[in-house]
This record gives structure tokens, sequence and C-alpha cells, in this order.
């Protein structure tokens, strides 16, 4: 009996320990929090949780995990140049955001890092040529197997067919199944929405660093596209001045300039192939959206990074790691892989990334119901087969960045199996037969050809690419002019091509024609040796750069309004090439009958002249110093456009040569610098000059591109605007025999305003000056100079609807005229997108 009571009172003690457990189990609940700031949707890294006198840190993303085991606790969040965060639990939630407010009296005050970290960061950056592996290294050679891929996971993906409620024309309702993200799904599920595959061969020397290119393959291509090939998403070493992310350049934070605009923080040491590093955390100073953040491994002995995590939140958010081996022999920190990944940022819009229309997902704070908006795209890059300070290393022509020889695009399948260095993904092979197999269908290969002709203005049939320029054209002088041109293409043959056109005015009734035959000296360096003779109409006072690069417009703006020609017959002959580095160049001669149709004579060595023959000889050059370049089986290509860029033309004309009448020298010089933002902004800039001397007429000085009409208001003013003409000078205004100008731009993301209405919106300014020599030698026509110079200023609204915008500028300074109205100018602008 006893025992029995014994047992009982143990089952009784097991059952009240045992709902005493399950109540402290169900009592406690755990979380999932990300810290982000108000205002940018940032997130805060490191800040201070503490809750039930614990404490803890969030990490470099803002996020933490945290049990509860009271609701009635809060959760206080405290972090520097933030007012303090009180968070209770909201009942239910298991993945939660707290956001904090910015203290600006805190913000304001400029962020001190530590003592410790900053020697830290200071000894890194004054060791930097002795881990940079391209300088402490006397040569290395190495290969590296990169894949890119667009895809989505497909857990993350409802597979339910939503139900879609919509109304018609009379407002009943009408109910619809939409059934694309199951199909979204089942498609991922199968297969990559797109891949890329390149071996590579890197080289390092005293001259310096190229890439080769072994092998590679596109899905859908049976030949590469040369310009992804080129893409550098993200950079390669991380010991630049900038760090190259989406082919933007950033500060790099190990750089002395990024020490003045992001602050570091020492967060715990971690070893790594047996060497001691500390984990710094970066940020840039002002906690905003669109810079870069992270992590850096950084070696306590040698100081060289040992490994590196960048974030970037914003437009997009992006994600870069790389991961170095440590090798003791060079004592030195080599590159083990890189790991590249885009996903969606903050933005509203889609993003356009290799023509796919991309769609992203934020973290924790919104989820889309889009099943596109799972999208990704990823770049991971691993080396091997790595050779060091061997003095073998050769490189040939070192101003190529890349080599693309035409072995490398035929690859078999069996050359793949033994190169790639990731497990079997069934995705991956399904990918390659699915979209080749959709090329060859949808004929995507011959599209692409198509595409990139019509952007340049080129209408492809057969053996011949008709100019669509010349189709179609209206000026005061001509009225409709109506015309027909093209240029053979590598189907009539590969070595010969005959360039020319024939139009009509309808208003002066006369035939214009040109003809250009061209043979092709060397490929590599695309070298032609051409032949011209034409019979057109000029523009008074044009300024144009032999090496300027072709520009599609279905409508030439300026020309509409001119009405001063001249009518010029040349035969000429020139060489283009770009055989020198990094340049485009031009040498021709041409000697050229002009007449004036305008009331105009130049008066000169006491003789009036009506019309004059000039025998010239010209050199121009255009430099990209910055620009990268790749060589490729058709030709060489500019891959990484990087500025400033310059471009110089001298033009020579010779008196008493094949009749020449005058002599005189003309020196034009051109400077355009860019600037691109990750947020998607754009700042430019544009000095451009010139000098003429000796005996020139009006006709070949400068009237600095003009588009106003000489009409009384604006309203009649109102035509198409320019790309980089003053719109509130009019036509013959002024005229300069030496000049200079400047213009600045910088352009906003476009802003949404209604579904199809998003203008992008562009603030601009430009400046001139001129002088004029011997202006008594221009008689009966009346112009000024610019020697006090002239400025507008204005606003423009570009692809409001359908390509169609304003443009609103406004004219000031000295030579501001008297009337306001007049120096007002309202013009429509068109921005073309073809889509590819």
């Amino acid at each position: 009996m006893t025992r029995l009571r014994n047992l009982h009172s143990i089952k009784k003690v097991a059952f009240f320990l045992l709902f005493f457990i399950v109540q402290f189990a169900f009592s406690q609940k755990t979380i999932q929090a990300q810290v982000l700031d108000f205002d940018t949707s940032v997130p805060i890294a490191f800040a201070k949780i503490t809750y039930n006198n614990t404490t803890q840190f969030s990490n470099w993303e803002g996020k933490f995990s945290i049990t509860l085991t009271d609701d009635a606790k809060p959760i206080v969040i405290s972090y520097k140049g933030y007012y303090d965060k009180t968070y209770y639990q909201t009942l239910g939630a298991k993945n939660i955001v707290i956001k904090m407010v910015s203290n600006t009296t805190q913000k304001n005050q400029e962020i001190l890092t530590e003592n410790a970290v900053n020697q830290l960061i200071k000894k890194a950056i004054q060791e930097k040529d002795k881990n940079n592996p391209e300088k402490a290294l006397r040569d290395f050679d190495y290969k590296n197997y990169e894949h890119l891929l667009i895809s989505a996971n497909p857990d993350s993906i409802s597979s339910k067919i939503d139900t879609v409620i919509k109304k018609n024309f009379w407002g009943k309702r009408k109910v619809k199944l939409d059934s694309s993200n199951y199909k979204f799904r089942k498609l991922v599920e199968k297969q990559h929405l797109y891949q890329t595959e390149k071996v590579n061969r890197i080289q390092h020397n005293a001259k310096g660093t190229k890439e080769t290119i072994l092998a590679t393959r596109m899905a859908g291509f049976k030949k590469p596209l040369y310009e992804i090939l080129g893409l550098n998403l993200v950079t390669y070493s991380l010991y630049e001045k900038h760090i190259d992310i989406l082919e933007i350049p950033i500060r790099n934070p190990i750089s002395t300039y990024g020490r003045n605009i992001f602050v570091f923080k020492i967060v715990d040491t971690v070893t790594i192939d047996h060497r001691k590093t500390y984990q710094v955390y970066f940020q840039p100073k002002k906690n905003k959206e669109s810079t870069l953040r992270g992590l850096l491994y950084i070696d306590a002995e040698n100081y060289g990074i040992a490994k590196a995590f960048f974030r970037i939140y914003g437009i997009v958010s992006i994600n870069a790691s790389y991961t170095y081996t440590y090798l003791t022999e060079h004592h030195i920190w080599f590159p083990k892989k890189r790991l590249f990944e885009v996903v969606k940022g903050n933005n509203k819009e889609d993003l356009t990334i290799l023509g796919e229309t991309i769609k992203f997902n934020s973290s924790l704070e919104k989820i889309d119901k889009n099943a596109s908006d799972q999208i990704y795209l990823k770049l991971e890059s691993t080396p091997f087969d790595i050779h060091i300070n061997t003095a073998t290393v050769q490189i040939q022509n070192p101003s190529i960045k890349i080599d693309v020889p035409e072995s490398s695009i035929s690859k078999p399948d069996s050359y793949w199996k033994t190169i790639r260095k990731d497990s079997i993904d069934v995705r991956k092979i399904n990918t390659y037969t699915s979209l080749d197999s959709l090329s060859a269908a949808e004929n995507i290969e011959n599209k692409i050809v198509f595409g990139k002709k019509i952007i340049n203005g080129y209408l492809p049939y057969h053996k011949v690419d008709f100019d669509m320029k010349t189709l179609l054209k209206y000026n005061n002088f001509e009225g409709f002019r109506l015309g027909i041109g093209g240029v053979t293409n590598s189907k009539f043959s590969e070595t010969y091509k005959i360039s020319g056109y024939a139009a009509y005015g309808f208003k002066d009734e006369k035939v214009k024609f040109g003809i250009t035959p061209s043979y092709l000296i060397n490929k590599e360096t695309n070298t032609w040796v051409s032949g011209s003779y034409s019979d057109d109409l000029s523009e008074i006072g044009q300024i144009q750069f032999a090496t300027q690069s072709r520009r599609f417009k279905l409508y030439d703006s300026r020309p509409i309004n001119i009405s001063t020609f001249y009518s010029n017959k040349s035969f000429s002959s020139f060489i283009e090439t770009k055989a020198a580095p990094k340049t485009d160049i031009y040498f021709g001669c041409s000697r050229s009958s002009v007449q004036p149709l305008f009331e105009y004579l130049f008066h000169y060595n006491e003789k009036d002249y009506s019309n004059y023959i000039f025998t010239t000889i010209q050199v121009a050059m255009q430099w990209n110093p910055f620009s990268d370049y790749m060589q490729t089986a058709s030709g060489r290509l500019e891959i990484e456009k990087r500025f400033p860029k310059f471009s110089l033309q001298i033009t020579k004309s010779l008196a008493n040569v094949l009749g020449g009448n005058f002599d005189f020298t003309k020196v034009d010089f051109r400077i355009v610098h860019e600037i691109p933002y990750l947020s998607g902004q754009n700042s430019s800039f544009l000095l451009q000059g010139g000098l003429a001397s000796g005996a020139i007429p009006l006709t070949h000085l400068y009237s600095i591109a003009p588009n106003n009409l000489n009409k009384e208001s604006v309203l009649k003013r109102i035509t198409f605007s320019g790309r980089n003409s003053f719109e509130t000078m009019y036509f013959n205004e002024f005229f300069s025999s030496k000049y200079i100008t400047f213009h600045a731009k910088h352009t906003f993301n476009k802003i949404k305003l209604a579904n199809k209405i998003k203008p992008e919106l562009t603030v601009v300014t430009r400046m001139a000056w001129g002088t004029m020599d011997k202006p008594e030698q221009y008689l009966g026509f009346q112009y000024k100079t610019l020697d006090k110079g002239f400025f507008e200023s204005g606003l423009e609204a570009n692809q409001i609807y359908k390509g169609f915008g304003l443009t609103f500028f406004v004219r000031y300074g000295p030579n501001a005229l008297p009337q306001w109205d007049e120096n007002l100018s309202i013009k429509l602008s068109y921005v073309l997108d073809l889509g590819f």
C-alpha cells in the first residue's frame, strides 16, 4: 500500500513538472528581426539590442534573432546617431522590422572611429602595394571558371493559381484566373532563365594584366555576344582606388580618400588559413542608400585582405564576396573565389540586365506577390591552375584588355565537363537545351544582329544595309528631302564595301548624291582605306569631328530650321584605323568646290570671292585612355566606356595646290566626361573649342550649334531640341574664329506621374565665349561676336510619353536680349527607345 502511495506521489510530481516545462516552452517565442533606417530602409549594422537585462547586437545586415519570455517587457534598440527605439512584441509576429529615426543633432556631429581601427585601416592602406598581387608579384598566370546566371528559387514562388477580380467598361465585376506565378514556378523548377559560362586566362607581368578567353558559351547562341563577355559586373582587385560595381566606379574604403567617407569598427578577431585577422565593419558616415558598406577581414600581421563582403542598398541590392588563400611561400593573399549577386532594392520600376526585364525582392520588409520579383542575377568566379613568379608569362598587345580568339567559341561539351567546378546542376543542363532550341525556333541570333544594326541606323536586307538617315529629311532650304542610301555588308564581301546615297530636295529641285568605296587593310585593327565623291549641301559654320561616332535619330532636329547652306562638291581619300592603343585615327585629304547659297562675299587680297576651292589635309584622333578594349575575330570593341574622352582634329588648307584658293589652319578639340551613379542618375560635361587662323571664309568658321528660330513669339519658335545645341541662340546670330564652350548636365531618375507618364528630368547649363579675327573680310552678312560670353540654363523633361518630352531654357548674362520672351525657349524632345 505504501509503495502504491509513493508511486502515485511520483506520478503527481512528474505531471506538475511536465506541465511546468510545457508552460515554460510555450511562453518562449523566438522571432527574427531586422533594424532599418526609417528614411532610407537601409539596415543598421551592429545596433545594440537590450531585452530583459540581456544585450546583443544586430549583424552587419541589421538582423538579429531573439527569444522572448515575457510579452510585457520591451525590446530596446540603440545606435549612435539615432533615437532609442522601444518595441513591444506584436501578437503572432515571427518576422519583424524595426525602424529607427535619425537624431539630426547627433547626425550633424562627425562620427569618430576609435583609434585602434583607425591605425589598422591606415596601415592597410600603407601596405596596399605589398599585398596587391598585381604589384607585389613579378608575374602570375591562372585560369578562371566564371558562371553567370539569371534564375529564381522555385520554393520562393507560390504555386497557387490566383483569382483576379477586374471590372469591365460598365463597372461589372469579372473573375479571372491568373496562372502566371504557377507557370513561372514550373519553368524555374526545370531550368534557369539565362546563363553563360566562360573560362578565361588571367596573365600579369610588368606590362600589365590581360584576359584571354579560352572557352565561352551562352545559352541560345552559337556565337557569343561580345558585349556580354566584356561586362565588368564586379571588380577583380580590391586594392585599386575605385571598386567597379555594375561598371560604376565606387570609392574603395581601403584608400586615402575612403577614410574620409567611411567609418570603421572592429567587430571581432577571426582565424583564416591559420592566421589571425581582424573583422572590420565599414559604412558611410552618412547612412544613406546606394552607398557601399561591408566587412573586411584584415591580416593582423601583413595587413592584407583575407576576405571581404560588400553590400549596396538602393535601386538594386548588391552582394559581393571575395575569399582568398594565403600563399605562405609568397607571403600574400591570392584570390580564391568571387561571388556577386543582384536582387531587388527599393525601386518600384523594372530593371533591365542583359536584355531581360528583371524584378527583384527585398529582405524581411516586403514580399511582393509577383513571381518575377524573386529573380536574381548571380556571378561566380573560381581561379584554378595558378602559376606565380615563373618568369614565363608573355603578354602580347597589353593595351587590349580582353582577347577573344575564334577557337574559344567552339568547345565541345566534353571540354566543359572537365572544366566545370560545381556539382551537376540539372537546371543548368536544361537551360542550354531549352534556350538553344528556343533561339533556333525564334531565330533570336539573327534578330539581335538585326537589332544592333537598327540601333546604328541601318536596315539590313540581303547584302545591303540601308541607311535610314537618308530616307526623309526636312530643312528650310531644300524643303522635304527624299533619299535612299546604304552600305554593303559582310554577305557581299569581308574585305570590300561600297556606301552611297542619292537624295532629292523638293524645294530647291536638285539632286544630291555621294559614293564611297572602301577596302579593309587590317581586320584586327579595323583599318580601312577609302575614296569618296559627294555633291551635296553643308550647313554654314558647322563643327564636325571626323572620328565622331555615328548616332542614329529618326529626325535630325537642328537642320529642320536651317536656311543657310553652301554647295559642296568634294573628292577625298582617307584612312581610318584603331591601330594605336585606345584610339580612333583618321587621316585624309580632299579637294572641295564651295558655293555659298546666301548673300555673302569673302574679301581677301583685294579680291571678293563668291565661290572658292579648298585643298585640305586633315588629321583627327579620338583618344579614350581610361576605356577597356576587346579584340575579337570581327574587330576591336570598346567594352568598358570610361571617361574622360578626348578628341583632337587639325585641318590644313593649302593654297595653290590642286587649285586651292586659301591657306588656313583649324584646330578643334573636345573633352567629354560622364559620371554615372548606382542610383541611376548621371552627370555629364562637355568642353569644346576651336581655333581658326589664316584666310578662312565664313562658311568654315564657327557658329557654335545654335537652335532657335528667328521668329517673334515663343510659341512660333517651338521646334525640336538638339543634343548639345544652344536652344536660346538664334541661327546665324554669332560667329567666331576662336571659341570655347562648356556644357554641364545632371539627369535624375524617372518620376512616375501616372501609369504611362514617367518623365526623365535633366538640369542643363551651357556657356560660350568667342572672338572674330579680321571681321572686315566678311561682306554682306550680319552677325555678332561672343567676346562677353553667352549663357543659358534650363530643364529638360524627356520621355514624358511615348518618347516625347519638353525642354525649357532661358538666356541670361551680357548677351541677354531686351524683351524677356526673346530669351526664352520651349522645345519638344524625342528619345527613340528600340528596346535592344
